[in-house]
């Protein structure tokens, strides 16, 4: 008998592994699965990341792009309103009673306006460009006309037809000048 218990007994432990072996294959399978699952959700969940991350950036190139439209359109408005009391000086000139009006009266409202207006320009960055006395330089000055001057050295702006100005570091126009040989 103890011979049967002995061949009974590996059967009884070949079911029993059987039956564990598939338990685990069963939890095997179900964290397989589980673990597809976390994997899965943790891929839909980073492509909805990456979907509204790709959202954002268009949102903020479209903002970007209208930002620099709305700058490049309204570049001007600060010096306009800086010049309208200039525009409005000039309409105030024009509208005056011409009758009671003399030539140094107007030469005087002219010339108020003008320094006015030269005000706007400097607190702005324009600048005029000094030619006459100074060493010719291509990149400021435009000679039109060269003569020979015995008072100057060669290469000398001796005469400025039409005043240069430059805006902060930028040439907006040469000066035309006249050079000595």
């Amino acid at each position: 008998m103890s011979e049967e218990k002995v061949t009974q007994d590996p059967t009884l432990e070949e079911e029993e592994q059987v039956a564990q072996d598939a338990d685990q294959t069963t939890a095997t399978e179900m964290n397989g699965e589980q673990e597809a699952a976390h994997w899965k959700a943790q891929a839909e969940e980073h492509q909805n990341r990456m979907l509204r991350a790709m959202a954002d950036m268009d949102n903020l190139r479209r903002r970007v792009r209208k930002e620099q439209e709305d700058l490049a359109k309204y570049a001007s408005l600060k010096i306009v309103e800086e010049l309208l009391p200039v525009l409005d000086n000039f309409e105030r000139a024009l509208a005056a009673d011409k009758d009671s009006m003399t030539v140094d009266s107007l030469l005087e409202g002219v010339n108020m306006v003008y320094r006015q207006m030269v005000q706007v320009f400097d607190k702005e960055g324009l600048a005029a460009i000094e030619a006459q006395g100074k060493p010719f330089d291509p990149h400021i000055h435009q000679a039109v006309m060269q003569t020979q001057d015995p008072e100057f050295d060669s290469g000398v702006v001796v005469n400025e037809l039409q005043k240069g100005y430059m805006f902060k570091d930028r040439v907006v126009r040469p000066a035309m000048v006249q050079v000595n040989e």
